[in-house]
């Protein structure tokens, strides 16, 4: 498990970014709820960390391509492909990615 910050740190409607290879990024929505993804848009390169949080999903700052938070998944062009999703888990009071397999 890779620790990313406590839980307190993290307000709804932010996100945390893990500066490692490949860079991952903890979003929270505005219910709290905590999701992890890699933090690499898949249309071009963009933090999605610098991206807008709305309802289940993070909007791309440079082309507003949407990656639902569940499953990483675009819902628009211009991307096409999903992003990793990765298991967040809460261990007394601070916030856990555990990695996903897969390319890297």
């Amino acid at each position: 498990m890779i620790p990313v910050c406590p839980l307190d740190d993290l307000p709804p409607g932010e996100s945390h970014r893990l500066d490692r290879t490949p860079p991952i990024s903890v979003f929270r929505t505005d219910d709290g709820a905590l999701y992890a993804l890699d933090d690499t848009c898949t249309h071009q390169d963009a933090s999605l960390a610098d991206g807008w949080i709305e309802d289940c999903a993070v909007e791309c700052p440079l082309h507003a391509s949407r990656f639902d938070l569940r499953t990483g998944k675009p819902d628009c062009l211009p991307a096409k492909v999903a992003v990793r999703t990765h298991e967040v888990r809460v261990v007394d009071g601070v916030i856990h990615v555990i990695e996903a397999p897969g390319a890297y």
